[in-house]
């Protein structure tokens, strides 16, 4: 099947890692796309130098104070300018046949549901889209006509071997990890860990947010609970290894004993092609393994060093509003240690204190307004969060 282009394409998050990632792989493969939008937080300088390079028909900077600079920096130009989460909720909503879906955190979760809506095959790097409302996002995308194809090297990889005719013979889905920074760490080591010591990721070059959720393995927890949604399995059968080369990026184990895996360089740009030209393969100059030179270990994780991992499972048990609340204290938590109000180890246990805490809680997971859904639970987690980080940052300051 020949790639159908030129096609018309939005990225979210244009000048993240995965949205630079896109561009450049535009750029590499000489595709022939029109871009409808571009969309950033808060980065008015390189969203201008995209949007100058990509001629999209609207660029949109999230925070409103960027958009005087953002209007400044493309007058003249014909690309029209928009700013706050609604202007982003509507960029995403625009008649793209391919959306990037690449807004780190739980504001990636509105603008993706509105270009499932819209019946775009969104290529999915936000992690908080699934796991906040995994199941009403897949069905709107399936009514609507579009598909999502995810974009995380683990969940592609695991998307491009695992056959849909066979699925019901699948024993596990296995995913890798490069075990972060920390790996090889003792817990005291953990504890003493500085957030410049917890971003150093040995492998990717990503933003704060990520590079901390890989540090605590809770990355690989959210992956977990994607990978449940994504392919209909259940948490028994998903498993986790740590793989510190990240050249195999993960396995699918059927019930005969063949075991499926798929390999690729640590680089994001594979796996945005494979989601670009889905169901056909884009060819650029993409980077070659040589295998002679990779020798390839795995291990199995530590829940003691890095409890995210059981949290995670523990939520995707329990189901309902559970996995939205634990991204919402993991994003709380996160923010805490970046401003050094607490420690590397507090990042989980504020998760796990903000769970029990809000064990019973009856808000609905899906509902007619899964944004608003979504959006009561993430708002009660995050308070409950900070209320737990208060706690701890108040014990440190007196011991």
């Amino acid at each position: 099947m020949a790639l159908n282009l030129p096609r018309t394409v939005s990225v979210l998050g244009s000048t993240g890692s995965i949205g630079v990632s896109t561009l450049d792989l535009f750029e590499q493969a000489k595709v022939d796309v029109d871009v409808v939008a571009l969309t950033a937080g808060r980065n008015v300088e390189r969203l201008a130098e995209q949007a100058l390079r990509w001629r999209p028909r609207i660029a949109v900077i999230e925070d409103e104070a960027g958009l005087p600079a953002l209007r400044d920096r493309l007058k003249g130009s014909g690309i029209e300018t928009a700013a706050g989460a609604n202007a982003v909720r509507d960029a995403a909503a625009a008649e793209a046949q391919w959306v990037m879906s690449a807004i780190v955190g739980f504001a990636g979760l509105a603008p993706t549901l509105a270009a499932a809506k819209a019946g775009a095959v969104i290529a999915l790097a936000n992690k908080e889209s699934l796991v906040c409302a995994g199941p009403a996002l897949l069905r709107t995308a399936r009514m609507a006509g579009g598909a999502v194809v995810p974009v995380d090297s683990e969940h592609s990889a695991i998307f491009q071997v695992l056959d849909p005719e066979v699925a019901d013979q699948v024993s596990r889905l296995i995913l890798t990890s490069s075990g972060g920074p920390f790996r090889n760490a003792t817990r005291e080591e953990m504890a003493a860990a500085t957030p410049e010591r917890a971003l150093a990721h040995p492998n990717f070059s990503m933003g704060a947010k990520i590079s901390i959720d890989s540090a605590t393995m809770m990355n690989k927890g959210l992956e977990v609970i994607e990978a449940a949604y994504l392919f209909a399995m259940p948490p028994e059968r998903i498993e986790v290894l740590v793989h510190p080369q990240q050249i195999i990026h993960s396995l699918v184990e059927y019930a005969d004993g063949s075991t499926l895996a798929q390999l690729g360089p640590p680089d994001m740009r594979p796996p945005i092609a494979c989601a670009f030209a889905w169901p056909d393969r884009l060819p650029w100059p993409a980077p070659k393994l040589d295998l002679t030179q990779t020798p390839l270990t795995f291990q199995h994780p530590d829940f003691d060093r890095f409890p995210a991992l059981r949290i995670a499972k523990e939520a995707l048990r329990a189901g309902g509003h559970a996995p939205a609340a634990m991204n919402a204290a993991n994003e709380r938590a996160v923010s805490a240690f970046l401003d050094r109000r607490i420690g590397f180890l507090d990042i989980s246990a504020v998760v796990s204190e903000t769970l029990e805490r809000l064990d019973g809680m009856e808000f609905a997971a899906d509902g007619p307004d899964t944004v608003e859904c979504a959006r009561m639970t993430d708002t009660e987690a995050r308070r409950v969060a900070d209320d737990v980080v208060g706690g701890l940052a108040s014990r440190a300051a007196r011991a």
